[in-house]
């Protein structure tokens, strides 16, 4: 069996427990027939619980000496040596899919981003990330950690939280603890405001956290002024509902 060293450069850090990624695997929704995405399956540790009757299987990987050795151990599988980020999404399977991976912490976030570009297609993702982005992800109004991704997420997808992995089950151990999420697509097929604008006020709110929505919003509305109660809010007080509100607002306003 060939050893296959982690990449620094690659944010590869090998799951070494099995108990583990059967869990992660549990947790994906195969009831019935699904095309599924593993990003990044490193040295097939998840791999070999998704080779499943009910799963149409592909995997991205960037390492070639990764993909040698899942091409010895798992003839059957389709993996393709190509960076998932500057994929299609739209082109991997032909119908709607889900998501998983022990993903990269270097590009955890990109991942999400990719996740909500693709939202039409991507009916749920099962995924480990570093422990503060799993909770960010599923944090509400409120508290600390909510921010671009609570709410772009949870706009559309269900979110959970399903359990923390401690260090010293990867080699290389990282420095911080891991996350296990799932996140499944809820009956929003589209905002009652206009999408694109949403997120750029999304952002704009959440790029100066101190600071009230009103002050965040001058670059959208430029000169023209908006007098509303949920313009002196900072972003954590704000709920999905708060910011589709405050989009409708500036539509009527811009356009």
């Amino acid at each position: 069996m060939m050893d296959v060293k982690p990449k620094k450069h690659l944010g590869q850090h090998f799951l070494i427990d099995e108990k583990i990624s059967e869990r992660i695997s549990n947790a994906i929704s195969k009831s019935k027939k699904i095309n599924l995405l593993e990003i990044g399956p490193g040295t097939g540790a998840l791999t070999k619980f998704l080779l499943h009757e009910n799963i149409d299987l592909i995997s991205y990987e960037l390492d070639i000496e990764s993909i040698t050795y899942l091409k010895n151990t798992f003839p059957t599988l389709i993996v393709y040596n190509e960076d998932v980020l500057k994929t299609d999404w739209s082109k991997i399977f032909k119908g709607n899919y889900s998501v998983t991976g022990n993903l990269p912490y270097n590009i955890s976030s990109q991942i999400l981003f990719k996740i909500y570009e693709n939202r039409t297609i991507i009916d749920e993702m099962v995924g480990m990330f570093q422990k503060e982005v799993a909770e960010r992800v599923c944090s509400g109004p409120g508290t600390k950690k909510y921010g671009i991704l609570s709410v772009l997420i949870q706009a559309y997808y269900d979110v959970e939280y399903l359990f923390t992995v401690n260090e010293e089950v990867f080699n290389p151990p990282p420095k911080v603890k891991s996350g296990v999420i799932k996140i499944t697509r809820n009956n929003i097929i589209k905002l009652d405001c206009d999408e694109k604008l949403f997120f750029r006020v999304v952002k704009a709110i959440f790029n100066q956290r101190r600071k009230m929505a009103r002050n965040s919003l001058k670059s959208l509305l430029g000169d023209k002024k908006i007098d509303h109660v949920l313009l002196t809010k900072r972003p954590e007080e704000l709920s999905i509902e708060n910011f589709t509100e405050i989009t409708k607002m500036i539509e009527s306003k811009i356009n």
